[in-house]
């Protein structure tokens, strides 16, 4: 088996063509030079150079040994590079979790700035609900994910990166379209709500509930997704409460009207391992706090 030092040696006489030379490039003495060659040509198996005292010339197995040579210096020389970028976080794999609706507004302009500023980066995308995102994270399938609370603040570490408002969606004829003013909890009297799943969409639950207390309301539906909630109402099956970007999700026949709940109370976290030691995951969360 060769070295590294054996190979760089052979190179460099091969591109010199004169072991003098080759020597003063390596800062090395001629002798110690000329039995690094002679050690990689007993490991090959072949004379790779001709030499005498005049000149020195590379053998037909020497000039193709010369071009895999080359190679596997300039692998090394890259494998060096990537461990170092890996380690810096600049290179890597980061797998991100995401509940439909943040896909809304907020995923594509964070992958944008993942490719502009890690280019090198790659992202494996996990659309899951929080809950299922939460337990990807314990469980190491996640690095990242971006999801509601509640969450164990013991082991997770979170973020926020969006506040918006709640607001109403209703059928685009239904009665409370045509109040062209802020909604109360008063105005849901008798009306059929959309609801979520208190265990697989319990933030959204929490703000229905909250928001609904003391209404004399009846819930017809719970479900996980914020998209299903939107079309059940737009199938005439209810009325419902949705964050502010689910505007964008362009579903026809349903209207949207401001609520009496006042703030931003739907919040959107970063959420990670306290004990992650990623990298990548570390570059990704400096990104974010540099462009908050």
């Amino acid at each position: 088996m060769f070295s590294l030092d054996q190979l760089s040696a052979f190179v460099a006489v091969a591109e010199e063509l004169h072991f003098g030379r080759a020597a003063e490039r390596l800062n090395m003495t001629q002798p110690p030079l000329s039995r690094q060659v002679q050690k990689l040509e007993r490991a090959v198996g072949v004379r790779l150079l001709e030499r005498d005292n005049r000149r020195v010339v590379l053998t037909e197995a020497g000039q193709a040994f010369l071009t895999e040579a080359r190679r596997m210096l300039a692998l090394v020389d890259t494998a060096g590079d990537l461990a170092r970028r890996v380690d810096s976080g600049a290179a890597g794999t980061l797998r991100l979790g995401f509940t439909a609706v943040t896909a809304i507004r907020t995923l594509g302009p964070f992958l944008r700035q993942i490719s502009d500023e890690l280019p090198d980066v790659d992202v494996i995308l996990h659309e899951r609900v929080t809950p299922a995102q939460v337990d990807g994270l314990l469980h190491g399938e996640l690095d990242l994910a971006l999801g509601r609370p509640p969450f164990d603040t013991t082991l997770l570490d979170s973020r926020i990166v969006v506040r918006e408002s709640l607001c109403a969606v209703l059928p685009a004829d239904h009665r409370l379209a045509g109040l062209y003013r802020t909604l109360t909890a008063a105005d849901f009297a008798d009306e059929q709500v959309i609801s979520y799943d208190p265990a697989r969409a319990g933030y959204f639950h929490e703000l229905t509930v909250r928001f609904l207390a003391g209404s004399q309301h009846r819930i017809t539906q719970r479900v996980q997704q914020v998209l299903t909630v939107v079309l059940l109402v737009a199938a005439g099956r209810g009325v419902a409460l949705v964050p502010e970007s689910a505007l964008d999700l362009g579903v026809p026949g349903v209207t949207y009207r401001e609520i009496a709940l006042p703030g931003e109370p739907v919040e959107l976290h970063a959420i990670w391992r306290r004990d992650s030691t990623s990298p990548v995951l570390r570059r990704v969360l400096a990104m974010l706090s540099e462009h908050q």
